[in-house]
C-alpha cells in the first residue's frame, strides 16, 4: 500500500494540555504519540515537520527532536526525499507483541495465585472494573482503553516486581492501535469487562488453572481480530 502523498491536516485534532512554558519536544512527542496510538493520526499518514511546528507554535529544533523520539519508538518511518510517515500495522510485529504479552500476563497471574494478591490491589482492581463499566455506558472508547490498560497494570504491579508493569506496557503499546479499531463495538467492550471480572475472581481465590484459562481466553480475542480488521481496514496494514 503506497504512503499518502499529502501531509495530514492537524487542525482537527484536539491536542489539549500543551504548555508553552514546558519542554516543547517532550510535549510534542507525547501529543503526537497519543494521537497515533488512538488512531487520530492513521497509519500511512504523511507527517510534516513544518505543519507540526505550526500546530504547536514550536521552532524546528524541538519538532525534529520529537520526530526522532517517534522514529525510535517505531511510530514513524522516514523515507528519503518523501517525508515522515506513520508506520502501518505489521501482522508479524503484532503477533510477536501478543506472544510476549501473554508470557508476561500468565506469569503475573501465576505469581498472584501462588503468593496472593494484596488487598489494596484487589480494592483498586474492583474500582477499576466499575470505571470500565461507566466508560462502556458513556460509550467512551478512549476512557475504556485507559481503564483496560490500568486493570492489567494493577495486576502487574501487584506482583511486587517493578519492571513487570514496564515491560508489559511496552508490548501492549504495539497492540494499542489494533485495539482501538475494535472498541467501537460496545458488545466487544462488555465481553472484555466480563473477562476482566473472571480473571480477578480466579486470582482472588488463588485458582491457578482458572486464572490462567481466563487470561488465555481474554488475550486470544486480540489476535482473533486481525483477519477481520485486515478486511475492513486493509490500508492500515503493511
Amino acid at each position: 500500500m503506497p504512503p499518502r502523498k499529502n501531509p495530514l491536516d492537524l487542525t482537527a485534532i484536539p491536542f489539549e494540555g500543551f504548555e508553552p512554558s514546558g519542554p516543547p519536544a517532550d510535549q510534542i512527542y507525547g501529543h503526537i504519540r497519543a494521537a497515533i496510538l488512538r488512531m487520530e493520526i492513521p497509519p500511512g499518514s504523511l507527517l510534516s515537520e513544518t505543519e507540526v511546528g505550526l500546530r504547536f507554535g514550536a521552532s524546528r529544533t524541538p519538532v525534529r527532536e520529537a520526530f526522532t523520539h517517534l522514529r525510535e519508538a517505531g511510530l514513524i518511518v522516514t523515507r528519503p526525499s518523501r517525508g515522515n510517515f506513520v508506520t502501518r500495522l505489521s501482522e508479524s510485529r503484532l503477533r510477536e507483541a501478543q506472544f510476549l504479552r501473554e508470557a508476561i500476563e500468565l506469569a503475573v497471574v501465576a505469581r498472584l495465585c501462588t503468593v496472593g494478591m494484596p488487598e489494596t490491589f484487589v480494592t483498586e482492581a474492583k474500582l477499576n472494573l466499575t470505571r470500565q463499566a461507566t466508560a462502556i455506558a458513556d460509550n467512551n472508547d478512549i476512557e475504556f482503553q485507559d481503564q483496560d490498560d490500568h486493570f492489567h497494570a494493577i495486576l502487574a504491579e501487584a506482583t511486587g516486581y517493578p519492571r513487570v508493569p514496564i515491560l508489559l506496557a511496552q508490548e501492549k503499546t504495539v497492540l494499542d492501535r489494533l485495539r482501538v479499531l475494535s472498541l467501537s463495538d460496545r458488545g466487544h467492550k462488555a465481553r472484555l469487562l466480563a473477562e476482566h471480572g473472571d480473571i480477578l475472581s480466579a486470582v482472588r481465590v488463588r485458582d491457578l488453572a482458572q486464572a490462567q484459562a481466563a487470561m488465555t481466553h481474554h488475550l486470544a480475542s486480540v489476535l482473533d481480530l486481525i483477519s477481520d480488521l485486515r478486511d475492513s481496514h486493509g490500508d492500515y496494514f503493511e
